[in-house]
């Protein structure tokens, strides 16, 4: 929370002109293109992040597809995960989030203009709507985050299981997986220090349909976990 409020503080210049610009595109985004609701979003993240003390290291960023809708699969450490993930990601990118942050004030309205899906993670019906808008939506060519972890681990760069299901809008879109490392990305909101501290996120190499259209979504799992975890260790995150 410490560092929310020092990010507000350090950017209350923009902020009446970006809370504008948020308030009017999410009060009637359909007058307003992607690129433009998503051009808000984007900027609240850059900002966010060189005013709240975090340094990114990033890579691999120039290795996701070019054409095409694909879906991000990263491990899921916290709220800063999708700020670093927007903040490096130029082109528009949305996400499956649960449904009880649909109703936060301002979040609301991020939510909105990303055209974000909410996940009701106690209705099954529901969660199958979900997984297949997102495979159509793949499809027409639209970029996804998917945390597959359903929740954030609270143990450091250690990865919970990731959860089969949560891969099903891959397999029916037959689009690339591009797995997602991400390093200490828990510092920045859940220490509780304003201290400067550095968040790493790798992109890694997209994983093809071709590579896992045999794979069972168990199968699947497995597999980016296990690079992500890789990755982490390679990286000297564990």
């Amino acid at each position: 929370m410490k560092r929310m409020i020092w990010m507000f503080i350090v950017n209350l210049i923009h902020v009446p002109r970006v809370l504008y610009q948020l308030l009017t595109r999410a009060a009637h985004p359909e007058r307003y293109t992607e690129e433009e609701r998503y051009a808000v979003i984007h900027e609240i993240a850059e900002r966010g992040i060189k005013g709240g003390r975090v340094d990114v290291v990033s890579s691999g960023v120039e290795n996701l597809p070019k054409e095409g809708g694909y879906i991000l699969y990263p491990n899921h450490q916290g709220l800063f995960d999708v700020m670093v993930l927007i903040d490096l990601h130029q082109k528009p990118v949305t996400a499956v989030l649960k449904k009880e942050l649909v109703n936060i004030p301002l979040l609301k309205q991020i939510i909105i203009c990303l055209d974000a899906l909410a996940l009701d993670r106690s209705d099954a019906r529901q969660g199958l709507k979900v997984v297949l808008q997102v495979a159509e939506d793949v499809k027409k060519g639209k970029k996804y985050i998917i945390f597959a972890e359903g929740t954030r681990s609270r143990n450091g760069n250690h990865l919970l299981d990731f959860k089969g299901g949560s891969f099903k809008s891959a397999t029916k879109a037959k689009c690339p997986i591009v797995p997602v490392a991400l390093i200490d990305s828990y510092k920045p909101f859940d220490t509780g220090s304003l201290a400067r501290v550095t968040v790493q996120a790798h992109f890694l190499d997209p994983i093809p349909y071709e590579e896992y259209k045999d794979m069972k979504t168990p199968q699947i799992a497995e597999m980016v976990k296990s690079r992500i975890e890789e990755k982490i260790a390679a990286c000297g995150g564990v």
